[in-house]
């Protein structure tokens, strides 16, 4: 029986990021292409109440294939919501989130729309896999198509496969894949766990009265030095491989209540 996938990302429909992964998870069974209708970075899981959940079916043309797909008017994890709710007419057997403009890594993944999408996924009981590309910090917010997703697209179909094909153990409930800049097919990859230092470290808005329009911004605050061998961000940075690492839901502090406990009350 053919397999029925979910791809959905934060960085928007228009995103060349989804359709080098549409490309590869085609060749796996059905794919549903549904995603945020605006740029949807660093939404995490969130659900906002401002969101109008307007669904839009639309044609897109990719190297010479027309695709039907859905533009949601709501964050990723929303887009997720909607397509098993409402759209897909049966539970899919795998969501798909990403390719990503830019790494998601260590601490800081739950800000992140594309990791967002996942949980939201999980959390429903679906396999869910998010994917991210390392690129230069200008084309985070973009639909450059300067960016290669080609290889990112391969990996993506690699582990997608395998997903499909297996079950995660039930301390896995979904899977963070990230993609050097300059990886190939024979790049090799490693499990890793999260790096515990904040890659990204809050940059304030710069104006000069708080009267006038401000964001806070990012940049990047690791120390290489202090990352320890098994992480994403060793794996990405150092050994310049693709780091692959189980995430669970359970975020419940892994310390004994007993003593938890004692060192409430005493």
């Amino acid at each position: 029986m053919k397999k029925n996938i979910l791809l959905t990302n934060d960085d928007g429909i228009r995103s060349p990021g989804i359709w080098a992964a549409a490309s590869e998870l085609s060749k796996l069974g059905f794919v549903t292409v549904a995603a945020p209708r605006e740029q949807s970075s660093g939404m995490g899981r969130s659900l906002p109440s401002t969101s109008d959940g307007i669904i839009r079916q639309e044609q897109v043309q990719v190297n010479g294939q027309v695709w039907s797909v859905y533009s949601i008017g709501g964050s990723p994890a929303q887009s997720v919501l909607h397509s098993v709710y409402e759209i897909m007419p049966q539970k899919p057997d795998l969501v798909v989130s990403g390719i990503n403009y830019g790494e998601n890594v260590g601490y800081g993944v739950t800000i992140s729309g594309t990791v967002g999408a996942a949980l939201e996924a999980a959390s429903l009981g679906i396999p869910a896999l998010a994917v991210s590309l390392q690129v230069d910090h200008q084309y985070h917010l973009s639909h450059s198509e300067d960016v290669d997703f080609s290889t990112a697209g391969y990996f993506t179909g690699y582990f997608a496969k395998t997903l499909l094909e297996k079950k995660f153990a039930k301390e896995v409930n979904l899977m963070k894949v990230e993609v050097p800049a300059h990886a190939t097919p024979e790049t090799g990859w490693r499990v890793t766990r999260l790096s515990p230092q904040r890659y990204y470290e809050p940059k304030p808005a710069e104006r000069d009265s708080w009267e006038q329009p401000g964001t806070i911004g990012y940049r990047e605050a690791f120390v290489l030095e202090r990352e320890p061998e098994d992480t994403d961000v060793f794996a990405l940075k150092e050994k310049k491989i693709v780091s692959v690492t189980p995430i669970h839901l359970d975020m419940t502090a892994r310390v004994s209540f007993d003593e938890f406990d004692r060192f409430l009350r005493e």
